[in-house]
């Protein structure tokens, strides 16, 4: 196998973001697929910089703890995305990189649009209705066809509870994310 070239160790920020895992070597040059955990992975290339931890599972990797890829290709490739970075130049170094994780730091990410929400930013936050009453916290989000659906953590008659919202505006009045709050149109019994 051949020697890896040495990458820059680092600290995670505090607003890290894990955004994908890197998978198989692509072609001879060093170039390496990316499972991006988005179907839009405008994150990803849009950073010159990822981090990556190594693979979980006791995987082998050939760096310990995070580390710096200075990424200087990257582009979309059916439902992946291919890559290239600095030192990694050849198949068996990209080889070497198979399953590690790859995060960005929140600051980095692309601003979104108008109406436009980065999952991550919605997990969390706590969810009232109109009326005030505390509906639960998102616990995650599920893309359900043509929609995204907020699944809640929350408490019903003193037990708890999983609460399903459509996230669209026909339900969702407000989204709050400095005042860390989403207000819906939706009843407790729901």
């Amino acid at each position: 196998m051949n020697d890896f070239p040495p990458l820059p160790a680092c600290e995670l920020p505090d607003d890290a973001v894990e955004v994908g895992r890197i998978g198989d070597a692509w072609g001879v040059k060093g170039w390496f697929k990316v499972v991006p955990y988005s179907s839009q992975p405008d994150t990803l290339l849009a950073a010159p910089h990822w981090l990556l931890l190594p693979a979980q599972r006791g995987a082998k990797s050939p760096f310990e703890g995070a580390v710096e890829l200075a990424v200087l290709e990257a582009r979309v490739h059916g439902d992946a995305l291919v890559a290239r970075a600095e030192g990694v130049q050849e198949r068996a170094h990209a080889e070497q990189l198979r399953g590690a994780r790859v995060f960005v730091a929140r600051a980095a990410f692309p601003a979104p649009g108008a109406d436009e929400y980065y999952w991550v930013d919605l997990i969390g936050l706590p969810v009232v209705n109109r009326e005030g009453v505390a509906l639960g916290t998102v616990r995650e989000l599920l893309p359900s066809g043509p929609q995204t659906t907020l699944v809640l953590a929350g408490v019903s008659a003193g037990k708890p509870c999983e609460r399903l919202i459509p996230f669209v505006s026909t339900f969702v009045d407000e989204v709050d994310l400095p005042g860390r709050r989403i207000t819906v149109d939706w009843q407790p019994d729901f």
